[in-house]
């Protein structure tokens, strides 16, 4: 069965700092014809990083669209002079102070897949260096570690909601 829909017309709505809304006009598999919009995202890396067997850094963040603080691995935007890894290592660097001489690509996810294209690449960084953080203007970011068991505990009590932090605790479990 072909489920795919095909772009009749459409365009961009808003267009931001490094995102657009577009809203689509399409052909749907019956025939028939919807309109679709969804979020245009240049797309992420996160990175697992191991400090030591079994124990991982975290981020606690305000995000301003939820109004509180999340608890999250590192992770950023990729950008347009960006390679995959060299996003991930950035990001990691830039909020943590940290970097690290092993790196894995272990897999992708897609945060959003009702509205939006964003996709988050995840990395495992292992045999970190600490360093010094060197964070964005306007971003401001508290590092701290957590076990992996405690970081699962996390996620069944509510602490931890953010989707692409879970997402990395599933790989961490099966990786470290």
């Amino acid at each position: 069965m072909d489920l795919t829909e095909r772009l009749i017309e459409g365009g961009r709505v808003f267009e931001g700092k490094f995102l657009e809304v577009r809203r689509d006009r399409v052909a749907l598999p019956d025939g028939g014809e919807a309109l679709r919009e969804y979020v245009q995202h240049p797309g992420a890396c996160v990175v697992i990083a191991e400090v030591r067997p079994g124990i991982l850094i975290f981020e606690r963040q305000f995000r301003y669209p939820l109004g509180q603080v999340f608890i999250e691995m590192p992770a950023g935007k990729i950008d347009q002079t960006d390679s995959l890894l060299g996003c991930a290592q950035r990001e990691l660097l830039e909020e943590t102070g940290y970097s690290a001489s092993s790196w894995q690509h272990v897999g992708r996810m897609h945060n959003c897949i009702g509205y939006s294209n964003e996709k988050i690449e995840i990395f495992l960084a292992r045999e970190l260096l600490p360093g010094k953080p060197e964070l964005d203007e306007g971003e401001f970011v508290e590092v701290f570690e957590m076990s992996l068991d405690e970081a699962e505990q996390a996620v069944l009590d509510g602490r931890i909601t953010d989707a692409k932090t879970i997402t990395c605790l599933f790989w961490a479990r099966r990786l470290l």
